[in-house]
């Protein structure tokens, strides 16, 4: 039941913020998409402005060249000459030079001049399209008819921009009829011919399609960094949910583990206090029997000693349990750790040197005194000192080490490093577990009672080991 709770509960918490994660993404998608098309209308609304007003200038250009042409040549060349004929170079001529002084420094690409009775240029500043037949088009025979009309060829888009690429060529073409003009200098019905002014606008496009490509690249690069930023709110959100997730299952299994462990300690307490009170009757009974037969008779008490053996050896199993099932509450007084290491190493001195173990002491004389419990940590470090002798059963060396973290300096940091067996991964995540044991003899409460006694003292304890290579438990605690 805890183990679904705790899905439902980490389901139920990610889903808002992969909601989040989903809206904002696709906001910022809409807002880029939403940009691009803004680009778009802007540069296509600056084409169509600049078309509108380069047309008007054509159609007023090409007025103004319909206008001279018709004064300064059409009636002086009809007085002079009687009629209009342009194969006469000298009239082709006076022709050129009106025209090429009415556009001089006007922004106009070439002046072509269609005859009215058929399709064909009678004059060019591009000399090499006079006498060319059937170009004029639909815009001419619409001119013929009495309408201006302009048409845009261009071949210009983002990708001539690049590099290599054929370069920008735009060009507007307005026709105009050219229309015979009265003594009172105003214009008749009477159409001579059609007046085609071309403009080059390739300057004017290009700087269109640059500001489109500006608009777009700024665009780009707001939307990357808004993009950046957010992603990086977003994995900073998501690493912090992550953690108070990791947080709140290691909390439930600490609690489901707590919840273990209390059911576990009734049962414990309850059977070993009434192990208690028989074991103690046969232990005085046992004391008893021994004194009488060794008064009576002598071969026989080593019957009695074996009997007051095991009971003794039961008499601190029980009381082993019944330290992990009802543990102390800690009394905390000022005092030295190396002292206590040092106590702890004197005591189990005969039992080091019984079993060929040296001992190798590497204590911080800066250490101040700390808030410890005394009798506590006496009997979690006897217990690891055990545990350490135990995995060298053909002697070796205990290193044993106080220093301050190098990471928070107001902790102690104590290494207690055995030479022994070492221990596999598989039971390196066992070796805290109340009652596992790999050992013949023993309870398996040794190192969980050392666990619960450092936690008690707001502390931590770590082990790192390989098969062959020894162990090495780290404990951490605070001075104050």
């Amino acid at each position: 039941m805890i183990t679904s709770s705790s899905q439902k509960t980490k389901i139920d918490s990610l889903r808002p913020f992969r909601l989040v994660k989903f809206f904002s993404f696709t906001g910022l998608g809409l807002v880029l998409i939403t940009t691009m098309v803004l680009s778009w209308v802007i540069s296509n609304y600056a084409k169509k402005v600049m078309l509108a007003r380069s047309e008007s200038y054509s159609l007023l250009l090409a007025e103004h060249v319909n206008r001279q042409v018709f004064l300064q040549f059409v009636l002086p060349t009809a007085l002079r000459y009687g009629e209009i004929a342009l194969r006469n170079p000298t009239q082709f001529k006076r022709l050129d030079t009106v025209v090429r002084n009415t556009t001089e420094g006007l922004k106009v690409d070439s002046v072509t001049i269609f005859d009215s009775k058929e399709n064909i240029i009678s004059y060019s500043t591009i000399s090499e399209e006079v006498g060319v037949r059937n170009t004029g088009g639909k815009e001419y025979d619409r001119a013929l008819n009495g309408f201006n009309s302009s048409h845009l060829m261009s071949t210009a888009s983002l990708l001539n921009l690049l590099p290599g690429s054929e370069p920008i060529s735009s060009k507007l073409m307005t026709y105009i009829p050219f229309r015979r003009e009265n003594p009172l200098s105003e214009r008749t019905d009477d159409i001579m011919g059609v007046t085609k002014v071309v403009q080059d606008l390739s300057d004017d496009m290009e700087a269109v399609l640059r500001l489109q490509l500006t608009i777009i690249f700024v665009s780009i690069l707001i939307m990357g960094t808004l993009f950046f930023i957010l992603t990086r709110i977003v994995s900073k959100a998501d690493q912090i949910n992550e953690a108070r997730n990791e947080e709140r299952r290691r909390l439930e299994n600490k609690l489901l583990h707590t919840e273990r462990l209390a059911s576990l300690g009734e049962m414990v307490a309850s059977v070993s206090h009434e192990i208690k009170n028989p074991l103690g009757i046969i232990l005085s009974t046992a004391e008893i029997l021994n004194k009488r037969l060794k008064d009576q008779i002598p071969a026989s008490k080593h019957l009695a000693e074996i009997i007051l053996t095991e009971t003794g050896r039961l008499d601190d199993i029980v009381r082993e349990f019944l330290d992990f099932a009802r543990p102390q509450v800690p009394q905390f007084t000022k005092g030295f750790i190396n002292d206590l290491i040092v106590k702890v190493e004197e005591f189990m001195m005969p039992e080091f040197d019984k079993n060929r173990i040296t001992v190798q002491n590497d204590l911080n004389s800066d250490l101040k005194p700390m808030n410890m419990d005394q009798n506590l940590l006496y009997r979690a470090f006897l217990n690891l000192f055990i545990n350490a002798m135990q995995a060298m059963p053909d002697g070796g060396t205990l290193s044993i080490s106080t220093s301050l973290s190098t990471a928070e300096k107001k902790k102690v940091v104590i290494m207690i490093k055995d030479s022994g067996i070492g221990i596999s991964k598989e039971k390196l995540a066992m070796i805290f577990t109340p009652f596992y044991t790999d050992k013949n003899r023993g309870t398996g409460l040794g190192l969980a009672i050392a666990r619960n006694i450092i936690e008690e003292h707001n502390g931590s304890i770590e082990v790192e080991s390989e098969p062959g290579k020894g162990a090495t438990f780290i404990i951490t605690l605070a001075q104050q």
